[in-house]
């Protein structure tokens, strides 16, 4: 055989492998294809092309990996049971920034599934290798490392811890600085990856001067940057008083603010999560939002929005309520009582009603003033707590609310409703209210009389020497024996 023979013969062998290793990589791409290419063996196919001496070749059977890890967990763990990973972080240090990118993205689609994938990215010492490849020159290999970094970290304390320990949060830091958006993005993800688990954890990226480079992103152009800057930040703010306090400095308010009139849902969601997560640490917390309008921008998001959207800045307002008779009337002068009032009756979701009755409860369970802002919702409430349609964590917070709001209820014209088919353990609050105000209340003895309540009052069935029948008593001795037997 000639030279000749032996070089075409090896160009052909060098082009097979390029055709098989592109039309695995392509082929990974649609759904339908990748039970076959299991089952057919691709992965231990793909593995000894990562050492190929072609560098196409290389990168392109890991973009193959790494697509089929994406695609599900099964998948993910047939790669680290074929021994991928080492192979990986060996070249991660050696190669090209093409094959770095395309080994990140095998690591993150591995990391992403489980804290069990994201365990073997650790225990195969793939950290050390990502968090080199955070200070390459290319910001595209940056960017993968960081994805993959903060895949691993989403999972677990323990697993955020080790992402840590390998050095990741000042260079992450350093990241969110570049200029390139993409690179910001998926920095400022993978720092608020980090930070969700644990105070002492988003104590380490505070330390590494994060916030006030987040800080100064919040009115960045860029809608998904913006979300993410958001979500870091609430992260951070929601351990302790003094984290949120380190954000709050961090000179905030007014500016995320306007962050409640993005066109952007996500933008809208992480800023009221953002501002719950610091309102509801302590009453001065709560006034420091007040008094910067954040009530009345939150209660204006909340009728800009719908669904799930809501939901943080429903919890943001109860929080703020609950504080103290002040702050609760802030967001009764705030015009947030409506807007609850709608979420209550309108949304379609029970967990988001849940939250509109747990933060109308949190406004009406301080003073009369207070209850009387909320009463026009008892008969929503109420009805949503009889449904059998509701859930058991919807009838749960209405019950509260209810039980909150009644013992503060002087207008008695709003409970007359519960005496028409409200169970025992609600009908005995209301009952024991009537029979606190009526004594000392001349006007509304007269209206109870003509509504017809004192009528209903005698239909009630109770047991003899019952709490239900002492207030039923203490109610007739408010009138004359005749005007009882003619009611």
């Amino acid at each position: 055989m000639s030279q000749r023979q032996v070089l075409q013969g090896l160009e052909e062998y060098r082009k097979a492998r390029l055709q098989f290793v592109q039309r695995v990589a392509e082929q990974a791409t649609r759904p339908q294809n990748l039970e076959t290419l299991q089952s057919a063996g691709v992965i231990s196919l793909l593995r000894p092309l990562l050492l190929d001496v072609v560098p196409t070749i290389q990168q392109t059977a890991a973009l193959a990996l790494g697509r089929l890890a994406n695609y599900s967990d099964d998948l993910a763990e047939a790669v680290v049971k074929g021994d991928i990973l080492p192979q990986l972080v060996y070249s991660l240090a050696e190669q090209n920034r093409f094959y770095k990118k395309a080994a990140a993205f095998v690591l993150r689609a591995v990391g992403k599934h489980s804290p069990q994938r994201a365990q073997a990215i650790v225990d195969c010492g793939a950290l050390d290798a990502l968090v080199i490849c955070l200070e390459d020159f290319d910001p595209g290999v940056k960017e993968a490392a960081a994805w993959a970094l903060g895949c691993t970290s989403r999972h677990n304390a323990e697993l955020s811890q080790a992402v840590v320990d390998a050095g990741a949060v000042p260079l992450l830091v350093l990241c969110i600085q570049e200029p390139e958006i993409a690179l910001k993005r998926i920095a400022a993800l993978a720092l608020s990856d980090i930070s969700k688990h644990s105070p002492e954890l988003a104590q380490t990226v505070v330390d590494a001067g994060a916030i006030a480079h987040l800080a100064q992103m919040i009115l960045n152009p860029d809608a998904k940057l913006k979300h993410q800057v958001l979500s870091a930040l609430g992260q951070i703010a929601k351990h302790s008083v003094d984290l949120a306090e380190m954000v709050v400095e961090a000179e905030i308010f007014p500016v995320v603010l306007t962050c409640l009139k993005d066109k952007d849902e996500y933008v809208k969601k992480s800023a009221c999560t953002l501002i719950r997560e610091i309102a509801k640490h302590t009453p001065e917390l709560s006034q420091l939002v007040v008094n910067a309008g954040g009530v009345a921008s939150v209660t204006d998001c909340i009728g800009s929005c719908r669904g799930n959207t809501r939901l943080p800045g429903i919890m943001m307002l109860g929080y703020v309520a609950a504080h103290s008779e002040n702050l609760a009337m802030a967001v009764i002068i705030s015009k947030g009582v409506p807007q609850l009032s709608v979420c209550l009756s309108e949304e379609p979701e029970d967990h988001v009603k849940a939250a509109a009755a747990w933060a109308l409860g949190q406004i009406g369970r301080h003073t009369s003033e207070h209850a009387r802002a909320v009463t026009h919702t008892l008969p929503v409430l109420l009805s949503l707590y009889m449904s059998t349609e509701s859930s058991e964590d919807l009838q749960m917070k209405c019950k509260k609310a209810i039980k909150g709001i009644l013992p503060k209820c002087t207008y008695l014209p709003a409970l007359e409703p519960f005496l028409y088919g409200a169970p025992p353990n609600i009908l005995k609050h209301v009952l024991g209210q009537f029979s606190k105000v009526l004594p000392h209340d001349s006007k509304a003895r007269r209206l109870f009389v003509t509504s017809g309540g004192l009528k209903k009052v005698q239909e009630i069935q109770a047991d003899p020497g019952s709490l239900l029948q002492e207030y039923i008593n203490s109610i007739n001795n408010c009138y004359p024996e005749e005007v009882v037997r003619n009611a």
